[in-house]
């Protein structure tokens, strides 16, 4: 008797992808979208914005859809590790970090904009550690604060003073470049990982209370450097001076104005074209986006990344792994903040720091470092339980 064949060919990608249990039905659609749209608009007006200057008809928009790709890749693999075995590796990528803030102050370190934060690569290319400096603090706090103390749901005093010396070691070497910005928001990834994990709320106040010292201290000790002392005059009164300190602060808001409602259309910027505004396809990026595309089109960049604050809240809510909630948490904290001092800087509402607009914005590190952070949201989706 002749046996039948057996089929037992294994399935093809597309049918695993399309099971209900595959990793690709649980990925966050929606934020994906969200970034891939950001990330589209960001290369419109990257090209804009360079193509009279940069070499070549499409100026950066080669280099800028290279970071893209790059990035994309490293969050896919971010979002194929288990976030949870992750917390097992959260000293190394912190110490990784503080190795590439370490080789800024060398001799390897350059100056780029009054801040000595890169380091030349060659053939035009150049990383800046302290955006990766972002990534390793924030797992590093997470993996600190995610055990409570025994018999409460609050991390142990003794994580809380390490996660607080290893965000003080951060800031001082981010502070030695010096990058006023980063610092910033490195601060509100350390405050963001202390407030969600659950800390007293008298330890919140007396770490507010030294911050506020801290400042104070900054500019009575005149610690700042003149463009920062200028942009922050530049921020109180912009008409002090239109054609020096207030003149990116002025510039910005004429651009963002003549857009009026519907803009004045992709490469139709008189603004971004004459090349008044500086640094627009980096910390300016958002003045384009008014001028051409208008009021709409700012909203809409507005809305797309809001719709990823909330997705990344959502992820963070319905984690039920501690260190899956901190680090998604502290992530849409990162967010939030960078995104509201870069378009508050261009509308006039908060002082120029240099922060980069979170997946619109031209530059490598700056881009690399976004995606990670997508990628680690989408492996908390993926794997939101915790170990049986």
């Amino acid at each position: 008797m002749i046996a039948r064949a057996v089929d037992i060919r294994r399935p093809s990608l597309l049918q695993r992808m399309a099971r209900q249990d595959s990793t690709v039905r649980r990925l966050d659609g929606l934020m994906l979208v969200a970034v891939a749209g950001l990330c589209v608009i960001g290369t419109l007006l990257v090209w804009s914005s360079t193509r009279t200057w940069a070499p070549g008809s499409t100026g950066l928009v080669k280099k800028h859809l290279l970071n893209e790709a790059v990035g994309a890749v490293m969050c896919g693999l971010v979002a194929m590790i288990d976030h949870r075995a992750m917390r097992a590796y959260a000293p190394l990528v912190y110490l990784m970090s503080l190795v590439g803030l370490g080789l800024v102050l060398t001799p390897l370190g350059a100056t780029i904009n009054g801040s000595h934060s890169w380091i030349l690569l060659g053939g035009g290319f150049a990383v800046q550690p302290s955006e990766f400096a972002k990534v390793g603090l924030l797992l590093i706090v997470a993996m600190l604060l995610a055990q409570p103390a025994e018999g409460t749901d609050r991390p142990r005093m003794i994580d809380v003073t390490l996660a607080l010396v290893a965000a003080v070691i951060t800031i001082g070497l981010v502070m030695l470049q010096p990058d006023l910005g980063t610092a910033m928001v490195l601060a509100v990834i350390t405050a963001a990982g202390l407030i969600i994990s659950g800390v007293r709320k008298r330890l919140i106040a007396l770490l507010m209370l030294v911050a506020g010292l801290g400042v104070f201290a900054v500019f009575y000790f005149q610690m700042l450097e003149p463009y920062q002392v200028a942009r922050f005059t530049a921020f109180v009164d912009p008409s002090v001076d239109p054609r020096g300190v207030g003149y990116n602060s002025t510039q910005s808001l004429i651009a963002i104005g003549s857009g009026q409602l519907l803009g004045k259309g992709l490469l139709g910027g008189g603004q971004t074209t004459g090349r008044f505004v500086p640094e627009q396809h980096t910390d300016f990026i958002f003045t384009v986006a008014g001028e051409e595309f208008g009021f709409l089109g700012s909203v809409t960049v507005v809305m797309l990344l809001g719709i990823v604050l909330l997705r990344g809240l959502k992820i963070a809510r319905e984690c039920e792994d501690r260190f899956g909630t901190l680090v998604a948490g502290t992530i849409v904290c990162w967010f939030a903040f960078q995104t509201f001092i870069n378009v508050g800087m261009t509308i006039g509402i908060m002082p120029i720091t240099g922060l980069p607009l979170p997946f619109v914005s031209y530059g490598g590190t700056a881009t690399f470092a976004n995606l990670v952070a997508v990628g680690l949201l989408q492996a908390i989706k993926v794997r939101r339980r915790p170990f049986a």
